[in-house]
């Protein structure tokens, strides 16, 4: 909360102290009372609201980088098809996840999708080996590389989310601030789980 809108409250504060006062002369322990009540429920409201667009702002990077990889993998799978189209079964697999990663609504459902991603694409990579002039297309290399960057990318802010979902959830857990959490509301967020093996594309060495 910034200085004008403390200053503001303040102001506010009074003038409601002070009009009650006229109706019931001698209250002003109740008035101080509500006053601190009244600045504590609207000083935990805003900062639950900060916390919780940290997290919003924080996961809407990850969805950038999601759907980036979503695309890549449509372009990935396209190169590979010229090569090893006979590959059928390894493709469709791979299209299947990227499919459920595209289709996810949730983290908890995008968390589990990208790690189908990630085990799709290792066995796609395993299969490329059997292919040199696969692993020598430029386009192939380049897209794997852009695969990789942006996973590294992925559980770089995916740090990033579960550190702010940590702050908003023990906003939401903690006394006092959990009673105005349950006035307003305010649900716990998911974290973004995945296995430390998932997450990193894997890289073929030629």
């Amino acid at each position: 909360m910034n200085f004008f809108i403390k200053c503001l409250i303040g102001f506010l504060i009074l003038v409601l102290a002070s009009w009650v006062n006229n109706f019931l002369p001698g209250s002003w322990v109740i008035i101080i009372v509500l006053a601190i009540v009244a600045y504590f429920i609207i000083h935990e409201y805003n900062q639950l609201v900060n916390d919780k667009n940290m997290v919003k702002n924080a996961w809407s990077k990850i969805e950038v980088q999601l759907n980036r990889r979503a695309d890549l993998i449509y372009n990935l799978v396209e190169t590979v098809k010229g090569y090893a189209g006979h590959e059928n079964k390894t493709l469709r697999e791979v299209i299947e996840a990227r499919s459920g990663l595209l289709n996810a609504t949730t983290v908890p459902e995008m968390a589990s999708s990208n790690k189908q991603v990630s085990d799709s694409l290792m066995s796609l990579f395993a299969t490329v080996e059997a292919y040199p002039d696969l692993k020598a297309n430029e386009n192939f290399l380049n897209l794997q590389n852009q695969l990789e960057n942006t996973e590294n990318l992925i559980a770089s802010y995916r740090e990033s989310y579960n550190n702010a979902v940590f702050t908003y959830n023990n906003s939401c857990e903690q006394f006092p601030s959990n009673v105005v959490a349950k006035m307003f509301n305010f649900n716990e967020a998911d974290f973004f789980e995945s296995d430390d093996e998932s997450r990193m594309v894997p890289k073929v060495q030629f």
